[in-house]
């Protein structure tokens, strides 16, 4: 902001009094108007809440703070922990060094009106009003030459008021009052020491407690706060257990005497945990959000996101997220690792389940911040993943398996789905389980004695129809081009050594399921991606595939189901786009990352970016990707400005002389700029400005919400 201050000259006054009669008395000058002091520039970041009225600021628990700060309503998108909405600019409104130059010269101009006529340059004649209505006796000697005095004086004012009120209204001194000192205000008011709320309104006396009946645990919670024993992620589970409550799920006696019980670590996770063993990012419980940078101020960002906090929510999640970036662009740290941990500590708080996938190495954070931790292929693991996605429906297992094995092949899918469904019901019928990697290996391949003894268990269980299901499959195989061949070498990729105690269906290992997504688990999945890319691939397309099934298969869907899924491009295919639109109604997203769309297959580029509801292009985007999400963001209308320079042809003999006087001393004719103001669409982002305009750290976010919420394309700094 402009903060340029104007300094005044001094007021000089003549000693000797004017006016129209000799024996007028002397009258004080009034006294030169002070300099208007300096105004400070305004803070670039909303300072620190300041401390309750009659408390020392030490004394107060950071989260009797974080539960006093206000939320207001904001776009999707923005981070609205403190967050100030800004006011609707006026396309017509002045810059700011205008208005400053304006009210500086009608300062300047009244200021020597008032001198002039002060010293009597300009004759007398702005005095004839005071002596036209007072009586001549007052100016005469021996007259009432006091009320004289005081009529003078008030004429002055009232001329002086007259002049402000002109030269202010000409040099708009109150839009630049308001301008300059709306900031300086809000700091004022900013360093007065916040009073407490009133019970009614503050939300650390947990006010809905109170309505409902239940005091005595309002008071043990708020005790707990004030004394430093809870922190955000007690709040936010404990208003989730409040829900049930108010669900009907639970009863308020139960709530009530926990709570009384066990104070903030009421109602606490299964694994025990009250947070994180560290954060990296901002987090705001109480609206669900992760801060994950700040809009800076650019001509492409709406006005009021310019300067604003962004963040994500499940609210935004639900509609799936797809970041696309190069390597060394920030797709992992700056935002994948930020919403695993803001889904971690949601699910501490039981809003929330999260299954974070990545290749070996992927930062998506520590051991200690999730429940479960499944490295595929490394020696010595007590934890395994479910092949099947934890179904007993062979159909449905099939279906699953068949995503995983051939869903990158679509011609195939269908057939090799009816081919392993073949398998799956006899096996299972027979054996009360599923097959193993091996197992299912040789019954694919057609070996006989897998197959014969098979067919001996099913003959002694009298399963006959699932007898000629088998039967199929076997006379199946002996054709040419057979998909039982492909379903086979696909299988085989998972049956290796590195593998050898994974995928083991007989329970002597510790199996998880994504049907657990219905209970606020932390689930972390490392893929072996180095010598097995082709099995990561499998693997990748295999979790997609159980999550989407899993998630919208769920009767209760108060939790937030969510999957994390690093480098994806494996794992995208045309049935997973499909999972992807069903999860916005079941309160389930899927976050992905990519480096180029280029990884995904041609047809299926678009229906990606219009599957998704949140998109992301990082810094380092090629202008072919760029050219896709211009596409999927569209145009806007824009006021643009053409400048044209036109000759100027002279038709007098005088003006030609002068424009060819005008040519030799500046050697340019003679020409008269032509303005053309025009409304006409344009990109919101080009592909050349995502792919160059685009600072390193940097990204374009547009989001939109499972309501139908949107935001437009808003570069964000990633560093901040």
């Amino acid at each position: 902001m402009d903060t340029e201050g104007t300094h005044d000259a001094p007021h000089t006054a003549s000693p000797s009094p004017h006016g129209a009669h000799r024996a007028e008395p002397t009258v004080p000058r009034p006294a030169a108007p002070a300099a208007p002091p300096t105004i400070p520039p305004p803070p670039t970041a909303p300072p620190a809440a300041g401390p309750v009225a009659g408390r020392h600021e030490s004394a107060e628990p950071p989260v009797l703070r974080w539960l006093r700060t206000p939320r207001p309503a904001a776009a999707p998108g923005i981070w609205t922990y403190g967050h100030r909405p800004k006011a609707a600019v006026d396309p017509e409104r002045a810059p700011l060094r205008q208005l400053i130059s304006g009210a500086v010269i009608s300062f300047l101009c009244g200021w020597l009106l008032w001198s002039l006529l002060w010293n009597n340059y300009l004759g007398s004649y702005w005095l004839w009003p005071l002596l036209l209505f007072t009586p001549d006796s007052w100016r005469t000697a021996g007259g009432n030459t006091v009320a004289f005095a005081w009529a003078t004086y008030l004429y002055y004012g009232l001329f002086a008021a007259l002049m402000v009120f002109v030269f202010g209204r000409l040099g708009r001194w109150r839009e630049l009052a308001r301008r300059l000192g709306g900031p300086l205000v809000a700091r004022l008011r900013e360093r007065v020491p916040a009073t407490v709320p009133e019970p009614a309104a503050d939300r650390a006396q947990w006010p809905e407690l109170r309505a409902a009946g239940a005091p005595d645990a309002a008071d043990k919670l708020a005790a707990e706060a004030r004394a430093g024993r809870m922190n955000d992620v007690d709040v936010a589970r404990i208003e989730r257990a409040w829900l049930s409550v108010r669900s009907g799920t639970h009863s308020l006696a139960s709530f009530t005497d926990t709570v009384l019980r066990h104070g903030a670590a009421a109602c606490a996770h299964p694994s025990g945990r009250r947070d994180l063993p560290g954060r990296t990012a901002h987090h705001d419980l109480i609206a669900h959000q992760v801060r994950i940078g700040v809009a800076p101020d650019h001509p492409r960002n709406p006005p009021q996101h310019r300067g604003a906090g962004l963040a994500l929510e499940p609210r935004l999640l639900g509609t799936s997220l797809l970041a696309v970036g190069p390597s060394g662009s920030g797709k992992t740290s700056r935002v994948l690792k930020p919403v695993v941990e803001s889904m971690c500590l949601q699910a501490l708080a039981g809003q929330c389940a999260v299954v974070a996938v990545g290749p070996a190495g992927a930062d998506l954070g520590p051991d200690d911040a999730f429940d479960v931790v499944v490295r595929i292929g490394r020696t010595g693991q007590d934890s395994d993943l479910d092949l099947y996605g934890g179904t007993t429906d062979p159909d449905e297992a099939a279906g699953i398996l068949a995503e995983a094995l051939v869903g990158d092949l679509p011609d195939h899918q269908r057939r090799g789905a009816t081919a392993l469904g073949q398998l799956l019901g006899p096996f299972r019928a027979a054996h009360d389980r599923f097959p193993s990697v091996p197992e299912l290996r040789e019954l694919l391949d057609g070996a006989p004695e897998p197959t014969a003894a098979l067919r001996a268990a099913l003959e002694r269980a009298g399963a006959a129809s699932l007898l000629r299901e088998l039967d199929a499959r076997t006379r199946q195989s002996e054709r040419a081009g057979d998909v039982g061949m492909l379903l086979a070498d696909r299988i085989a990729l998972l049956d290796r050594p590195a593998f050898a105690g994974f995928f083991d269906p007989t329970g002597r290992t510790r199996q998880v399921s994504l049907r657990a997504v219905d209970h606020p688990l932390r689930v972390r999945i490392e893929l072996p991606e180095r010598g097995h890319a082709e099995a990561s691939g499998i693997l990748a397309r295999l979790i997609l595939a159980q999550f989407t099934e899993c998630a919208v298969a769920r009767t209760d869907r108060s939790l937030f189901a969510c999957l994390v899924l690093d480098e994806a491009a494996p794992a995208l295919t045309t049935e997973a786009l499909r999972g992807l639109q069903r999860l916005r109604s079941a309160n389930a997203g899927v976050v992905l990352t990519l480096r180029a769309l280029d990884d995904v297959p041609e047809g299926l580029r678009s229906a990606l970016l219009g599957a998704v509801g949140c998109r992301m292009a990082f810094a380092g985007v090629t202008t072919w990707d760029g050219a896709r999400f211009a596409e999927v963001w569209g145009k806007e209308w824009v006021e643009t400005r053409d400048v044209t320079d036109r000759q100027i042809i002279a038709d007098s003999a005088a003006g030609k002389a002068f424009h060819m006087f005008r040519q030799l001393v500046t050697g340019k004719a003679a020409t008269a700029k032509a303005i053309t103001v025009r409304t006409v669409e344009r990109e919101r982002w080009s592909a050349s400005d995502l792919a160059n305009a685009v600072p390193p750290g940097h990204a374009v976010l547009s989001v939109t919400s499972v309501r139908g919420e949107h935001a437009p394309p808003v570069l964000v700094d990633l560093r901040d």
